[in-house]
């Protein structure tokens, strides 16, 4: 029987810089990442395409922001979703006519798709449940701000947050990311609430109003927070183009971060350069 991968081993080693060695072959006649259902059989041709997406787009990261944006436009040939913090960290806020809300404007004229990413980006929640704690511990550093909120908390943060980038931009604001990608469910319940027709976690793309599953995968992502972190980033990255290479939708995840590491550009532009060349790069709208 030809075998091949499932997910929970290179989930791991993207996410958290730690191997876990679980669960790493499977059937290959059953399809992954269709959460309770099998989304296609292995054989079915499927439009292969690739999503984009620069994280954490806000005053503090311009300079960050610009040079991750310019090399993903220049290896696909459009410009990378903008993944924006109205907020960030409650230190570097995006005010209605400042020098970042122009060039927020600016992206989204020239097609960049302008997606909401928190208000804050700051967990500053207690969280009761031991799995939210170990979350908001382990899977990120203190980021995961949507993840203990309440349902009124997240609504008045994803409408301000939407209002404030609308009246920037022009245009509407559809879709929504939680930082560091973790729901609490105060936030699912919100994100239903406000209409928003996307979001995304380390999984799956859905629409929060309906339930519907749009897209399945892990997404690509490096980390830069230590050696260990860099080092397992660099070798998911190295492996995705054959883990990945049935994925109908693959995502990349590109953070500010990533931009002061010589070694993780070097990765970004090899896999950028890698699934552009083989997919239609695509808009979360698109999905």
């Amino acid at each position: 029987m030809k075998l091949t991968w499932i997910c929970d081993l290179d989930v791991t080693i993207g996410w958290q810089g730690v191997s876990v060695m679980m669960n790493i072959v499977a059937p290959a006649k059953e399809s992954l990442f269709s959460g309770n259902r099998l989304a296609s059989r292995a054989g079915a041709v499927c439009a292969r395409r690739l999503i984009v997406a620069v994280h954490d787009a806000a005053p503090v990261f311009e300079a960050e922001t610009e040079t991750l944006n310019a090399l993903a436009e220049r290896i696909t040939g459009r410009p990378p979703a903008m993944l924006v913090v109205p907020d960030h960290w409650k230190g570097g806020a995006i005010r209605q006519g400042d020098a970042f809300a122009r060039r927020l404007r600016d992206w989204a004229d020239r097609g960049a798709e302008i997606v909401l990413h928190g208000w804050s980006h700051r967990d500053e929640a207690r969280h009761e449940r031991r799995a939210d704690r170990f979350r908001a511990r382990h899977m990120t550093a203190g980021e995961g701000e949507f993840l203990g909120l309440s349902t009124e908390e997240a609504r008045d943060r994803l409408t301000r947050g939407r209002d404030l980038l609308e009246d920037i931009i022009g245009q509407p604001v559809r879709a929504f990311v939680a930082p560091a990608w973790l729901y609490g469910e105060g936030a699912r319940a919100a994100l239903g609430e406000c209409g928003f027709a996307l979001a995304e976690d380390h999984m799956r793309v859905w629409n929060p109003a309906t339930g519907q599953w749009l897209a399945g995968g892990p997404v690509i992502s490096w980390a830069s927070r230590s050696p260990g972190r860099i080092a397992s980033s660099l070798l998911f990255a190295r492996a995705a183009p054959i883990l990945l290479a049935r994925q109908e939708l693959v995502r990349i995840a590109l953070h500010p971060g990533d931009a002061h590491v010589p070694s993780l550009m070097r990765s970004i532009e090899r896999t950028l350069t890698h699934f552009a060349q083989r997919r239609e790069t695509v808009r979360y709208a698109d999905l």
